[in-house]
């Protein structure tokens, strides 16, 4: 049996490696015309992690990125709503990792291309369509940068991991339309900087105005490492204004930037400063797409953000998608036919990540600070006296339990 990939992204090439160590073969197409690394900070949780660090991971990651070590929700004013520990501070085997998403995708390419070959991966090729029959898929694919001609490629499964504009995803849903957009913009950056804390911590700030993120994602060097942010604001109607470009390369200018990022304060940390010293400042809607009834038609199936684009909330979009892939290549080694494969994959999955893109879109664990920002507007004196510590708890770690990795110890009781 051969498994045919669209899209070397990180649900791709993490399926790609699960199925090569289960003794599939795998080729995989990539619309792009070389792998590169794009992007700024993501995190990724416990439960995906363990997934990478059975694939012989965890070194290369712990070369690149940052074993994170709390995440503190504050206001927009810097007070602190809820302090909880991270990874295997707060009793996982295994760590969470803030890291950079391209250095993250270029671990997972150079194991793909060390174990399964250079040949595996085949760039500059988009999915334009597919046929299937009683025996396997045929695939075509277009050359997405030279404008030469098609190519074909036949197996017996076909797994559309080519994003939210997936295009095995249009074919079964023609009419869904655009994504989903409610008016919220991420201005991200990432930018050399001194250690701030102690290096491994993170901070949400914000309210129901919008958010502040930051986060180291690279290891300290001489007292600096590569911090990234992220601004969200909700500056449009999306009833009367589309959304920008959803891609990696759009720039926004400092100026239309910098008064938002200065609505925020995080103890410790010059915002407007950081901001200023981002060498480049990138834009992206915050969309998601609504859950699907069925991803999987015969041999054909969707992965990661082709089946459940969410919004970045809660750590949970790579998460998912390396989720997504454990699964899969599990059903593909002991199902007696792919379809039957393919349809308890969905089965499983296709639940568990609708309840985490309907979660995301009222705020995931971030919510907590819209909570406490309904009740007192004005900041607090005692965070009791707003709201209660089993009543913060029961957000976050609720949302911990629904995704699937609830185990949270809290650093301090907030007050």
């Amino acid at each position: 049996m051969t498994v045919l990939i669209a899209g070397a992204g990180i649900g791709g090439l993490t399926t790609a490696l699960m199925l090569h160590a289960r003794g599939i073969p795998v080729r995989i197409y990539e619309a792009a015309r070389e792998v590169r690394e794009v992007g700024v900070g993501i995190n990724v949780l416990p439960h995906a992690i363990k997934e990478l660090s059975e694939l012989g991971l965890l070194e290369a990651l712990d070369a690149v990125g940052v074993r994170t070590r709390k995440l503190s929700y504050l206001t927009k004013s810097g007070q602190e709503v809820w302090t909880e520990l991270r990874g295997m501070h707060a009793g996982h085997d295994v760590p969470q990792f803030s890291i950079h998403r391209g250095r993250l995708q270029k671990v997972i390419y150079d194991a793909v291309v060390e174990r399964l070959g250079p040949d595996a991966i085949r760039t500059g090729r988009r999915l334009a369509g597919f046929i299937q029959d009683e025996a396997g898929v045929t695939a075509h694919f277009t050359d997405s940068v030279e404008g030469g001609p098609a190519m074909s490629d036949r197996g017996e499964v076909l797994i559309c991991a080519d994003g939210i504009h997936s295009a095995g995803r249009r074919h079964f849903y023609p009419d869904e339309g655009a994504p989903s957009w409610q008016g919220v913009v991420m201005w991200r950056g990432a930018t050399n900087w001194p250690v701030w804390e102690d290096g491994e911590s993170m901070a949400i700030g914000g309210g129901l105005g919008g958010k502040f993120v930051l986060y180291p994602i690279a290891p300290a060097v001489k007292g600096r490492q590569l911090m990234n942010w992220v601004v969200n604001v909700r500056i449009k109607d999306p009833a009367i204004s589309t959304p920008p470009p959803d891609n990696w390369s759009r720039q926004a200018p400092l100026s239309e930037v910098l008064p938002h990022a200065l609505r925020f304060h995080v103890p410790g940390m010059d915002i407007g400063a950081l901001v200023k010293a981002t060498p480049a400042i990138y834009e992206y809607p915050m969309a998601d797409r609504d859950p699907l009834p069925r991803w999987t038609f015969g041999r054909v199936t969707l992965l990661g953000d082709a089946a459940h684009p969410m919004y970045p909330v809660g750590s949970n979009g790579a998460s998912q998608a390396i989720l997504d892939a454990r699964c899969l290549a599990d059903w593909m080694a002991k199902a007696e036919h792919p379809r039957a494969a393919l349809w308890q994959y969905e089965k499983d999955r296709l639940p568990k990540t609708a309840e985490v893109v309907r979660t995301n879109r009222v705020g995931g664990p971030e919510r907590v600070i819209d909570e406490v920002e309904k009740l007192a507007p004005a900041g607090f004196k005692k965070i009791e006296q707003v709201l209660s510590f089993d009543d913060r708890k029961a957000i976050v770690g609720g949302y911990a339990n629904m995704a699937g990795f609830s185990r949270v110890k809290t650093v301090r009781r907030a007050s």
